[in-house]
Formats: structure tokens, C-alpha cells, sequence
């Protein structure tokens, strides 16, 4: 009688520790995606201000279609992305056709001189700024979830529930390779 009571008890332990574990990684799971709805709030924003921003350049850059139609092809493949992963690629598509611009402004100083263009540059780059800031939350987020889907016992649940590793929102390749080169600085 008292081995099937501590049996009974031990079968009561390992169920509720399963489901303690299970709990814990959903609610991982939707702070993550929480998480990335904030940053999604941002993109909107950031959309947004695009058509605007690239409308004030167009009557500058004449010469520089190719640039205003990688950031316009750039922001359509970043309205219409539907997965967190598609999503996190089409922004970073989208960094890397805007850094393209901003290097492309550089040799137009009446452009530069707009108060339109540089109102336009301001707001974008306040949104850049939030995106960061909720960028590093997702990651956080990110981070916590992946650590319980590969740590044990833990990874016993992830794995017969389906919960996998999850991407980080990165800076992208392009984005990366800038900021390892050394800055040119010149006099």
C-alpha cells in the first residue's frame, strides 16, 4: 500500500513538472512573439515614412533610379513578408537598400539642405532608434526561449511538443560587414 502511494506520488511529481516545463516554454513562446509585435508596430511606422522619404528624394537623384527602386521593391517585400522569419529577412533587405540611399544623398548637398528631406531623415531615424531598442528586447525574448528548447529537462517537452530554436533579428550581412570595417576617416 505505502509503495503504491509513493509511486502514485512520484507519478504526481513527473506530470506536474511536465506540465510546469510545457507552461514555461509557452509562455516563452508568446513573449517572443510579443516581443516581435512591437517590433512590428515600428516597421509600420517605418513603411510608412519610405514612399515619403523617397518622393522627396526623386527630384534630386534623377540618376540614381536604380537606388529609389531597390528601396520601393526593398519595402514591398517587407509589407508583404507573413512569418517572423520572412519578416526578420525582407527588414534587413530593406536596411541595406536605405543604407544604399543614404550613401547616395551624400553627393546631393540641396537635398540634404531640405527641410522636407531632413524632417523625413529625423523621423526615420527616431523609428531606427525604437527599433533598436525593441529589437534587443525580441532578441532577449528570443534568447530565453531558445535557452529552455535546448537546455535540460526542458528540451524533453520542446522537443515532444514541437517547440524549435528560433532566428534572432539581426543586423543582416550587409549591415554586419559595415560595421567590421574600420571607419575612413579623412581631413
Amino acid at each position: 500500500m505505502t509503495t503504491t502511494i509513493i509511486i502514485i506520488a512520484i507519478l504526481v511529481i513527473v506530470v506536474l513538472l511536465l506540465v510546469s516545463l510545457y507552461n514555461k516554454l509557452v509562455k516563452l513562446r508568446n513573449n517572443r512573439e510579443n516581443a516581435f509585435a512591437d517590433i512590428d508596430v515600428q516597421l509600420k511606422q517605418r513603411h510608412d515614412l519610405i514612399p515619403q522619404l523617397v518622393e522627396a528624394v526623386k527630384g534630386y537623384m534623377n540618376h540614381e533610379e536604380k537606388v529609389l527602386t531597390q528601396i520601393t521593391a526593398a519595402r514591398a517585400g517587407a509589407v508583404n513578408a507573413n512569418t517572423i522569419d520572412e519578416k526578420i529577412s525582407a527588414e534587413n533587405q530593406l536596411t541595406s537598400a536605405l543604407s544604399g540611399l543614404n550613401i547616395a544623398v551624400e553627393a546631393y548637398p540641396d537635398l540634404k539642405a531640405s527641410t522636407n528631406f531632413m524632417q523625413l531623415q529625423e523621423e526615420i531615424s527616431d523609428v531606427e532608434n525604437k527599433l533598436s531598442a525593441v529589437r534587443r528586447f525580441f532578441n532577449s525574448a528570443t534568447k530565453e526561449l531558445n535557452n529552455a528548447v535546448e537546455t535540460f529537462p526542458s528540451n524533453i517537452i520542446a522537443g515532444m511538443f514541437n517547440f524549435k530554436k528560433e532566428a534572432m533579428f539581426d543586423l543582416g550581412v550587409t549591415q554586419r560587414e559595415t560595421l567590421e570595417q574600420a571607419p575612413k576617416i579623412s581631413f
